[in-house]
């Protein structure tokens, strides 16, 4: 039981970060409240399936850049200006907020087109994700035996 959960929460947490939509907010909340796993788990359940979603997008933005021009390219032009102007104002730090609506999945695709190294882009987007799921644990008053 406790690892279908996990799992779950793992794919929701992977589907919502890569370009795909997603709830992995709601499923990690429902998981702690109902606690159907430790919190320390569904925390590395959650930020690993969140970073290897972003990871995607990153892969993404390295090989399939020359099909931008295509529909059915996921990420808007105006998009993608918007996450290239702050990525290149505020430099690698900026994906500490890779977990944002809107523009956090545009930023992970940018960092690939940029070509940004593999270790500084996992530290980042794993803090910055940590940090989101971490205060979700606590605003849901079950982080308190965790922290």
């Amino acid at each position: 039981m406790i690892l279908a959960v996990l799992g779950g929460v793992f794919l929701a947490a992977f589907l919502s970060a890569t370009l795909l939509p997603g709830a992995s907010e709601a499923a990690f909340l429902a998981a702690v409240t109902r606690e159907a796993a430790p919190p320390v788990s569904l925390l590395v359940a959650a930020t690993s399936g969140n970073v290897l979603g972003s990871l995607v997008n990153a892969l993404l933005g390295r090989f399939f850049l020359r099909f931008e021009d295509r529909r059915w390219f996921p990420v808007s032009p105006a998009a993608r200006a918007r996450a290239e102007r702050l990525f290149h104002r505020f430099g690698h730090p900026v994906l500490l907020f890779a977990w944002l609506p809107v523009i956090g999945d545009p930023l992970t695709l940018v960092a690939g087109f940029l070509r940004m190294p593999l270790m500084p882009f996992l530290i980042y987007v794993t803090l910055g994700k940590t940090a989101r799921y971490a205060a979700l644990l606590w605003l849901a008053d079950a982080g308190r035996s965790f922290f």
